[in-house]
C-alpha cells in the first residue's frame, strides 16, 4: 500500500512482455495508492509468443493485490507491449497464442511486403514507418504463410492492450499510438490504409474502431475482476506511448529507456517519415507524434555477457579496445534479425572488465546512432536526456550513456512510467485534462541531475568503423 488518498482513485495498467503490473494513484497528487504485479509466460524455440489469457489472469491478479483501492477506481487505462498479433475466433477466444513484438520470423514476410508495396521510400511517405519484422503486418503475413487454417479461423485481430480493454467493456476500441505500430494505420490519412489491409488478406471490419485522443473506450462491464461495473475506461496505448504520457513529454524532449529492449524516442509537433527504417513514425496518444528507434538487445544482452565473463553487471574497467556488438538475438536497429554478437579488437592485455565495458558501449552506441534521426528542429544539442528504465538505475549504464552521448542526463525518480501514463490517461479522461500535463502535475520527470561529460569520440569511432566493416558477418 501507498500514500493515504485526497482525490479520486485510478488504475493505471502496464501489460508487458514478462509481468502485468497495476498502479493504482491518486489523481489529484500522482501520489501511489497501491500496486501489484503478476508475470507471464513466454513461450521458447525459435518464436515469442504468449497465451493473451495469462495476460487476463495477470491483470486480475495484479488488481488483487491492491485490494480495496482498485475497487474503488473511477476510471482505469491499459497501456501494453507494441506490435503483438492476437487472433480471435468468432466468440472472442484466442486462435492461438500471441505473436509478441520481439518474434522476429516474419523477417522475409517484412521485406516481401515492403517491396511489393513501392519500396521503404514509398512505405515512410504513406504509412510513416517501413514495417520491420516486429509490425504486426508482418506477423500476420508470417500467419497465413505458415499457418493458414489459423489465420483462416481468424474473426477478429487485436494489439495487446486492445485485448484487455474489449475485455473490460465488451467493446473493440484501439486508439492512434498503439494502431501506428501495426502497419495497416497510415499515419498521412491517420486511418486504417484499406489497399494494405486488401493486400494482406485481412477485412477492415476484423480490426477495432480507432478512439480519438481523450475518448473513452467505454466502462468496466464485467465481474470478473476487482473493479467497480461502471467505471470508465480510457481508449489505453502502446508501452511506448504510455511512457511518454507519465513522463508528460513536451516536443524536443530526448527519452533514452534501458530495458530487456531498448528505445529512444521524443515527442514531435512534425509527422515521422524516415525511408531507412531506422525510426519508426509512431503517433503518440494525444495528437501529436513520437518517433522512435528501438534495439532488441539492451540489459538482458549486457548481462547475459556479464555472466559469461562471471563478472558482476557493475564490473566494468575503463581502456581498451576491443568492440562487442551485443546482437544476441538478432537486431532491429539496424535492420539485422539474422544478426549474432561480434566481438573484434581483442588483444593479450584486453581485461574482463574491458570486454563488459565494451558490450555496454555497443548497447548503448545502437541507440544514440538512432537519436539524431529520432530528433527534429524541436530539439536542441544540449538538451537532458532522460534515461529510464531499469538499467537507468545501474552506474554502468548511466555513465555509458553520458559519456558516449555528451548530453546531460537526468534520471526520473518515479518508476513504472508505463502504468504512471495510462493513471495518467484515466485522470485526464475522468477530469477533462491533458493527460501529459497531469503528468507534469504530478511531477513525474524530476529525478538525480547529471551534467554532460565530452564526448568520447575515440570509442565512437572504434563502434562506427566495426559496424560499417562487419555488416557482412552480422548479415549471416
Amino acid at each position: 500500500m501507498g500514500a493515504q488518498s485526497a482525490g479520486p482513485l485510478v488504475v493505471g495498467v502496464d501489460s508487458s512482455t514478462q509481468s502485468t503490473k497495476a498502479l493504482v494513484v491518486d489523481a489529484g497528487t500522482g501520489a501511489v495508492i497501491a500496486r501489484g504485479q503478476a508475470p507471464h509466460t513466454v513461450s521458447g524455440g525459435d518464436g515469442k509468443e504468449s497465451d493473451p489469457a495469462l495476460w487476463w489472469r495477470a491483470l486480475g491478479e495484479a488488481l488483487r493485490q491492491c485490494g480495496d483501492p482498485a475497487r474503488q477506481a473511477a476510471a482505469l487505462s491499459v497501456g501494453g507491449q507494441q506490435h503483438g498479433l492476437v487472433t480471435l475466433d468468432a466468440a472472442g477466444e484466442p486462435v492461438r497464442p500471441a505473436l509478441l513484438w520481439n518474434d522476429v520470423r516474419p523477417a522475409p514476410q517484412s521485406e516481401r511486403l515492403i517491396e511489393e508495396l513501392g519500396g521503404a521510400k514509398a512505405w515512410a511517405d504513406r504509412v510513416g514507418s517501413v514495417p520491420g519484422p516486429a509490425f504486426t503486418l508482418a506477423k500476420w503475413a508470417w500467419l497465413r504463410a505458415n499457418e493458414p487454417a489459423a489465420a483462416a479461423a481468424t474473426a477478429a485481430v487485436r494489439l495487446p492492450h486492445d485485448y484487455l480493454t474489449e475485455r473490460l467493456t465488451g467493446e473493440g476500441v484501439t486508439d492512434r499510438g498503439d494502431a501506428s505500430g501495426t502497419g495497416w494505420w497510415a499515419s498521412s490519412t491517420e486511418a486504417y490504409d484499406e489497399e494494405i489491409l486488401a493486400h494482406a488478406g485481412l477485412d477492415p471490419q476484423a480490426l477495432p474502431r480507432v478512439a480519438l485522443p481523450g475518448e473513452a473506450a467505454g466502462t468496466v462491464r464485467t465481474d470478473d475482476l476487482p473493479l467497480p461495473r461502471g467505471a470508465l475506461v480510457a481508449a489505453g496505448t502502446g508501452d511506448n506511448m504510455a511512457a511518454a504520457l507519465g513522463l508528460g513529454l513536451r516536443p524536443g524532449q530526448p527519452v533514452l529507456s534501458l530495458g530487456t529492449s531498448g528505445t529512444v524516442y521524443a515527442v514531435s509537433t512534425h509527422r515521422p517519415t524516415d525511408p531507412t527504417g531506422t525510426v519508426a513514425g509512431f503517433a503518440d496518444a494525444r495528437g501529436d507524434w513520437l518517433p522512435l528507434a528501438c534495439t532488441l538487445n539492451c540489459t538482458l544482452a549486457v548481462d547475459r555477457i556479464a555472466a559469461l565473463l562471471g563478472r558482476d553487471r557493475e564490473g566494468v574497467e575503463a581502456g581498451g579496445s576491443a568492440v562487442l556488438l551485443p546482437f544476441l538475438d538478432g537486431e532491429r536497429t539496424p535492420n539485422l534479425p539474422g544478426a549474432s554478437g561480434l566481438l573484434h579488437g581483442l588483444r593479450h592485455d584486453t581485461t574482463p572488465g574491458q570486454l563488459l565495458q565494451a558490450a555496454y558501449d555497443g548497447a548503448v552506441f545502437a541507440l544514440l546512432q538512432a537519436l539524431d534521426l529520432v530528433l527534429d528542429a524541436d530539439a536542441g544539442s544540449d538538451t537532458p536526456l532522460l534515461l529510464i528504465g531499469g538499467g537507468a538505475k545501474g552506474r554502468a549504464w548511466r555513465e555509458t550513456v553520458r559519456r558516449l552521448s555528451g548530453r546531460p542526463v537526468v534520471v526520473p525518480e518515479a518508476q513504472e512510467l508505463v502504468a504512471l501514463g495510462a493513471a495518467a490517461q484515466a485522470t485526464g479522461l475522468l477530469l477533462g485534462e491533458d493527460p501529459a500535463a497531469v503528468a507534469r502535475r504530478w511531477g513525474t520527470a524530476r529525478g538525480a541531475e547529471y551534467e554532460a561529460r565530452e564526448r568520447d569520440g575515440g570509442a565512437w569511432e572504434r563502434l562506427s568503423a566495426t559496424l560499417t566493416d562487419g555488416a557482412a558477418l552480422l548479415r549471416r
